[in-house]
């Protein structure tokens, strides 16, 4: 971690959709002393409840679904561009069928007991606060519905309080 300073969400001035949407991130979390990860481009950081948040949305059949659901903390990392085949990979790759982390020749590390990556430009530290099913029901615009959830398979949401925040020295995904 002697890599990475500590900054405020406020000293946060990178577009999160160019973050979250265009270069990726990695969800990370631990279950029973085992870590997994997958790639994601949907999801956002703002505010609720008078705390700093992120947002993010995992599909029933992800594997990493079961290790964000049986920990209070996961890791939202984000890379430089020379990272971007590792991301691809890993988002394609289940961590149930091979270690994809190894595999991937990114390096597990740990930041307040929450599994992150040592590669990482920009790592969040957060806690879930929150979590719900999409229901068809809910669909205002019944397009999304259609286009994004042909098989049905609705994403679970989570809000999660952003804990801490971590750059690597002097690097911030560009």
């Amino acid at each position: 971690m002697s890599n990475f300073i500590e900054i405020n969400a406020e000293e946060l001035n990178i577009s999160p959709f160019k973050l979250i949407g265009h270069d990726w991130m990695l969800l990370t979390a631990e279950k029973d002393g085992k870590a997994n990860t997958m790639t994601a481009s949907w999801g956002g950081l703002g505010v609720m409840w008078g705390k700093n948040v992120s947002y993010t949305v995992i599909r029933p059949q992800r594997y990493t679904k079961e290790f964000i659901e049986n920990s209070d903390t996961f890791s939202i990392s984000f890379f430089e561009a020379a990272y971007k085949k590792q991301l691809s990979y890993l988002g394609a790759v289940s961590g149930k069928l091979e270690d994809k982390i190894q595999k991937s020749g990114l390096t597990l590390m740990h930041i307040d007991n929450t599994p992150t990556f040592e590669e990482a430009s920009l790592v969040i530290v957060c806690r879930k606060l929150y979590a719900q099913d999409f229901k068809p029901e809910f669909f205002i615009e019944k397009a999304n519905d259609e286009k994004w959830y042909p098989n049905k398979d609705y994403h679970k949401l989570y809000i999660s309080e952003v804990v801490k925040i971590l750059k690597k020295l002097d690097k911030i995904p560009q």
